[in-house]
């Protein structure tokens, strides 16, 4: 099971450089279903303009035009880094089964760091949790994204 999570992860990794050499934030997503990616994304908030821009939402568009479906029911979501709010809220919300992140986001995760929303009783859904897949790798783009980013300033 473990090799599967980290074939996938190395794949959102490869969606978060694209992200880095487009001068995004680097993250990046797939979605799984039946061992197939029907979405993937990375994050484009620059691009478009656009603040929800973020891999996870590209990569959820993506996935429910594949298979026709505003639910994500046996899916699996790889992304980089521990969703925010916002990501989390659609992550819940098309029902997706499992969230697989790579590196914990200690400003605005909220899968464990800063909020797990995961954890409130009202919500209909819940989503299986496993963290840490390639947490550094994960989280060596991001911090040589930033360092990039000072030095470029």
């Amino acid at each position: 099971m473990i090799k599967t999570h980290i074939h996938w992860m190395k794949i959102a990794l490869k969606e978060a450089e694209k992200a880095y050499t487009k001068n995004e934030i680097p993250v990046g997503a797939v979605i799984i279903h039946n061992g197939k990616i029907i979405g993937k994304g990375y994050n484009q908030v620059e691009k478009l303009k656009d603040p929800t821009a973020h891999a996870e939402i590209i990569a959820i568009t993506s996935a429910v035009n594949t298979i026709g479906s505003k639910f994500l029911e046996n899916c699996s979501m790889y992304v980089t880094l521990e969703p925010c709010v916002m990501c989390s809220g659609a992550i819940i919300l098309s029902r997706l089964e499992n969230l697989i992140f790579g590196a914990k986001d200690p400003k605005s995760g909220a899968f464990g760091s800063v909020y797990n929303i995961n954890e409130d009783n009202k919500l209909n859904h819940k989503v299986n949790v496993i963290s840490g897949i390639l947490e550094e790798e994960c989280a060596l783009i991001i911090k040589k994204f930033f360092l990039k980013l000072r030095n470029d300033s």
